[in-house]
This record gives C-alpha cells, structure tokens and sequence, in this order.
C-alpha cells in the first residue's frame, strides 16, 4: 500500500544478501531457515510499536527471528493509495530500524541475542540511525513522488521541510538536557522524607540551563510520566544520547556515501548482528574508530554548519 512496499523493498536490498520475506498481513507462513520474515500491519492501529520474540529452542536449534511492526498508518482513501506523510515515512523507518537490530542477530544466547539486553544507552541507536535515510535527498527520491505523475520533492518544499525540523532545535535540545538532568538528579538525590525536594531539585536545573524559564506554580514533573512510570527512571537522557550516537554514525555513511556497501557491511558486523553480547561503547568504538563525538549531531539539527 502506498509507498510503503518499495520504501521496505529498498531497505532490505541494502542490508540483505537474500531479502527476507515481506507480508502485510500475519498469518501460518512456513519458515525458511536461511530467512528473516518481517511480517508487517500497516493499517491503521491504536499504537506504533516494534514488538519482537525469540524463541529459545529447547532441542537445541537456533529459531530464525521474527519481527512484528504494528504502525499506526493512514489507511488508503476510495480508489487512491496510502500515502504516507514523511512523518510516518520517518517512522517506518524507525521502526524498521529496532526490527533490523533484532533480526540480523548472530549472537545464540536467547538473553542478549537482537534486542534482546542490549544496554539502554544504545537499544536507541539502530532506530533513530536508521530516520536518517529518509531525510536524505538522494533516499527521498528513490522512494517518493508524486502518486500519480511520479515527479519527485521539490527541492524548495524538502528545504522547507529541513528548516522545518530544525526550527528551535537548540531550545528543543536544551529542554531535553533539562529533563535529563532532572532525572538524573531527582534518582541521586531524592529524600523521601522530604517532600519538597522534587520541585527544589527542578528549580536548581532549570537555573542552570534553562533559557526560558516556566513560572514558579508549573508542576511539570507531577506529569512527568517518563520517568515515574514509562520505564525512563534514570534513563531519560538515553534519548538524546541515542541521537549523538546515531547521528555520528551516520555522519560515516555520508562521508562515504549513503548507500556505500562496505560502510553499511561494517554496521551490519559492528551493531546489529552484537545484540546485547558487548558493551555499546566498544561497538561502537569499533565500527567509528573513536568514541562518540557531538558535531554530527549539532550539524544536523542545524545549531552547527
């Protein structure tokens, strides 16, 4: 539906010396060993996730990966096609990106194999990696056009779309440091006999880096939900982490190429087919030759030239 076939067909021929099997809808499919299946619902759902499972096989097999990509996608309208906005294109690709992690496995052990353990600092790195491509002008124009005459992007509207997304980029990001620091404090420091100590600790951090600063009666982290009961306690700044980890990854792709072979080979050995088997700095050491720098980062969000 859409450009969603060709967007997947694209993805696979990179990474893949025998592209796995697609299917829309899931159903009793016979597994090749030598395959991976991404078994894919596009149409509209409640929630846009990446679910996955990996069966340890207790005669001793190793069960092929499957991965489960349930999007919340426009659903085609009377005799016209899905067509995606480049927000749900942005988040296919995102998704697609956790599926990859888990499916390109070579590690055996049930525990750290795909996602499987893979360290909060870097369980982000493959999805958010993987958006890139699909603000990249040479990516967009393979897998976008104009549905009936197939005329690609204008250049103007994908510059609009680009200053777009880096419109305040810094505010964004300084808000993100905010709510990591706050975190991270709140988790070192708190006294539960001391009842006023979460908004103090919130005040401190937003002296400290905010720019515009909410009045004294906000009560955000009442409804901080991230970090008290989404799973992020401690962890918030694994979002922007994964962003400085990501973005200098693929700051060697554009380098190289965005579609060279060898580079994307060496994140195939280096990242995705680890799993959680080794600690994400030396992976990552190992497929940069250094540890993570920000530049890429600033680069694109368009804080740096």
């Amino acid at each position: 539906a859409g450009p969603t076939l060709p967007l997947v067909s694209i993805i696979a021929t990179l990474i893949f010396t025998q592209p796995p099997a697609f299917l829309i809808k899931t159903f009793n499919f016979p597994f090749n060993p030598r395959i991976t299946l991404i078994l894919m619902d596009s149409e509209s759902q409640d929630i846009t996730v990446s679910w996955q499972g990996f069966v340890d096989n207790r005669q001793g097999c190793i069960q092929t990966p499957v991965a489960f990509l349930t999007c919340n996608f426009s659903e085609p309208l009377g005799d016209k096609p899905a067509l995606f906005s480049h927000d749900e294109v942005t988040t296919l690709f995102h998704e697609f990106g956790h599926g990859l992690h888990h499916m390109l496995t070579k590690i055996h052990h049930a525990g750290v194999s795909g996602i499987n353990g893979v360290a909060w600092d870097a369980v982000e790195l493959p999805s958010q990696f993987m958006e890139n491509w699909a603000w990249e002008r040479e990516a967009l124009d393979l897998i976008s056009g104009h549905f009936e005459t197939g005329e690609v992007l204008p250049q103007d509207l994908f510059d609009k779309m680009i200053a777009a997304r880096n419109f305040q980029s810094a505010m964004i990001m300084v808000r993100q440091l905010e709510f990591s620091l706050f975190d991270f404090r709140l988790h070192l420091e708190f006294n539960p006999e001391q009842s006023q100590q979460v908004d103090k600790i919130l005040h401190e951090v937003r002296d400290q880096v905010a720019v515009v600063k909410p009045p004294k009666f906000n009560r955000f982290a009442h409804s901080f939900s991230h970090i008290f009961a989404g799973g992020y306690a401690a962890g918030y700044y694994s979002y922007k982490w994964a962003e400085v980890l990501s973005a200098d990854a693929f700051s060697k792709f554009e380098e190289n190429g965005i579609f060279d072979r060898a580079t994307g080979l060496e994140f195939l050995q280096s990242i995705l087919e680890q799993g959680g088997s080794r600690e994400p700095m030396a992976l990552f050491i190992e497929f940069r030759g250094r540890e993570p720098a920000i530049d890429a980062l600033l680069r694109h969000s368009g804080i740096a030239a």
